[in-house]
């Protein structure tokens, strides 16, 4: 069984984003840039399910500029079988996105795609489930459990009442949530073989895909900078805080 995982290039979660003077964006200059957290999950359910025997071959593919090429060898490095860039520098929404991964589905013809649940740059949480329409593949989102059963894979879903468990039919898309797996690192041995690893190049017109966007970023702005909190000894005292301070009573 083959497994495609797809990974994304984000700012480090240890890094404080910042805005750029001109407001047009996210200030990317001189900072570290690292694989999506959930997209790492992903990397890991696949590398795990190798281990078992179940997936023969696990393939990466990202989307983005040539830099990606780190985070897919980081991949390869934690023990992915081959990488896939198709390299693009304009700014991409979800469904350019999914097109992409779409015409690499239908190139590689897996019978497991696996995704993080959201990307923590822009906390869409729609790639997936896009993927899944253009597809037409059955999909379980949010899963903490995935094992694979023949021809059907059994996804434990984190919902709002609890856990769900859909049974999927193969091929399917699986998006991970945080309490799936904890990712490994990987070992200098590994990093060095990565290297040697083969890493595809390729462009969105050789998939026939437009990635041209029909939205345009006007201004991105910094949230707004809030008040320390304050503690009240009761709750008369909290009640005239909220009604002639805060007033929202």
């Amino acid at each position: 069984m083959k497994v495609l995982v797809a990974v994304k290039r984000v700012v480090d979660y240890n890094v404080k984003v910042r805005v750029k003077a001109d407001n047009s964006g996210v200030d990317l200059a001189n900072v570290k840039m690292s694989m999506n957290p959930f997209c790492e999950i992903g990397v890991e359910e696949a590398i795990r399910l190798k281990e078992k025997g179940i997936a023969t071959e696990v393939v990466v593919v990202s989307i983005g500029p040539n830099a990606a090429q780190e985070q897919l060898r980081t991949a390869l490095a934690l023990g992915a079988d081959r990488a896939i860039l198709v390299e693009c520098n304009d700014e991409l929404r979800s469904l350019t996105v999914a097109k992409l991964l779409k015409a690499v589905v239908d190139q590689e013809q897996p019978q497991l795609i696996m995704l993080g649940k959201q990307a923590i740059d822009s906390d869409n949480n729609q790639t997936g489930q896009m993927l899944g329409a253009l597809t037409g593949y059955a999909q379980g989102t949010f899963a903490s459990k995935v094992e694979v059963a023949g021809d059907k894979v059994n996804v434990t879903r984190e919902i709002d009442g609890g856990l769900q468990t859909v049974a999927l039919n193969l091929p399917a898309i699986v998006t991970t949530d945080l309490r799936l797996n904890e990712p490994r690192y990987a070992s200098l041995p590994n990093i060095m073989k990565a290297k040697k690893k083969p890493l595809e190049i390729i462009t969105p017109d050789s998939l026939g895909v437009s990635t041209a966007s029909t939205v345009t970023t006007l201004k991105v702005e910094a949230p707004a900078t809030r008040s320390a909190g304050i503690k009240v000894k009761s709750v008369a005292e909290l009640v005239e805080k909220l009604k002639n301070e805060a007033k929202v009573i």
